[in-house]
């Protein structure tokens, strides 16, 4: 599947919504609150004890079916209460008078999440998808940087065997390449320890990406080992993703939605990682925190609502933490915790690879 596959034009959803009054505004969002906890159709007298809401159930009942005839609030079944339609939910998330915070608990875990992690980058934004996962009880996934953004932290060649080297890139991100190096002739480790120093000395807090740096020393078997690196970097561009897309909390999907054949094409897009990335990146580009229904424009997420935050350091967004479940998602406690792991994950960055 390519990346616009199946995409429908998004909706603009800042011209969806015709203003409602402070009445209808209140019904609205006791419906969808009261809907996302349940699951089930709203009915007028649940509404009319709402916070905000504090009239007769005639007089919601006839603000709901103004609402239904928006297109608001949809009827599933005759004599059923309402369910907000994607319209609604929208309505729901742009007027949100508190986005959400995480209770001390969630807090707690997420502090001791980042208190506690001490590996490699990857593994770092691996695991973190567990951690919103656990929070939202939502699949998650974390894009990463580019390992084309991060500079090398070190370089080291080391012997194998008399003519065998094995060539150890360390990046800012916590990347490790390696590459076998097949040799001409037979080379000591004072030769290889000499590679070593003139490689580290043109590359390290260079970008993978830069073009090739390392003048020749003028010693024929250091240069020989030399130029067995630039053939070996040259074969890593292209070797890696360019992004890192770790996706966690899938099998979560099956809780949050009925019907087998939706777990089914939401778990198939999960796994094309292009598919992914484009989404997260189309929903931020396009200035939103929320994509609901077909805002988005995948056709085969129809159902779902996706909830984003950028991953920046010093201002540069170098990656994103999304969030994908049912549109009945629990919006302020999911932009919360896409807001908060995202803004970790950014300091971790910033001062993993020296920036901060």
């Amino acid at each position: 599947m390519t990346p616009h596959a199946d995409r429908v034009p998004p909706s603009d959803p800042q011209a969806e919504g015709r203003a409602l009054n402070s009445r209808r505004a209140a019904i609205l969002e006791a419906v969808v609150t009261e809907y996302i906890g349940t699951a089930e159709p709203v009915g007028s007298s649940h509404v009319a004890s709402a916070p905000g809401v504090q009239v007769s159930s005639a007089t919601v009942r006839s603000e709901m079916v103004a609402l239904e005839r928006d297109g608001y609030l949809v009827q599933p079944h005759t004599s059923a209460g309402r369910i907000p339609t994607d319209k609604g939910y929208r309505f729901f998330v742009d007027h949100l008078t508190d986005p959400g915070v995480l209770g001390p608990t969630q807090h707690q875990q997420v502090s001791r999440f980042f208190d506690q992690v001490h590996f490699e980058m990857e593994t770092m934004l691996e695991r973190a998808t567990g951690l919103l996962s656990e929070l939202t009880s939502y699949a998650a996934v974390v894009v990463g940087p580019s390992h084309d953004t991060a500079s090398i932290r070190s370089v080291q060649v080391v012997g194998l065997s008399p003519q065998t080297a094995l060539l150890v890139v360390v990046l800012s991100d916590g990347a490790v390449e390696k590459r076998t190096l097949e040799l001409e002739a037979e080379v000591g480790e004072d030769t290889l320890a000499r590679a070593g120093a003139a490689l580290s000395t043109h590359l390290i807090g260079r970008t993978r990406s830069a073009s090739w740096s390392v003048p020749g020393t003028g010693q024929a078997e250091v240069d020989r080992v030399i130029a067995s690196v630039a053939t070996a970097f040259g074969l890593m561009e292209g070797s890696i993703d360019t992004d890192q897309v770790f996706v966690g909390g899938p099998a979560r999907l099956a809780e949050s939605f009925d019907a087998v054949e939706t777990v089914r094409s939401v778990l198939g897009i999960l796994e094309q990682q292009l598919v992914v990335v484009t989404l997260l990146r189309d929903v931020l580009g396009r200035g939103l925190s929320v994509a609901i229904g077909t805002e988005h424009g995948f056709e085969p997420l129809a159902s779902c609502a996706v909830v984003v935050a950028p991953v920046s350091v010093d201002g540069q967004e170098l990656g994103a933490v999304g969030l994908l479940g049912p549109t009945r998602m629990d919006y302020p406690r999911a932009l919360a915790a896409a807001h908060v792991v995202g803004e970790r994950l950014g300091e971790r960055l910033g001062s993993h690879d020296g920036r901060r």
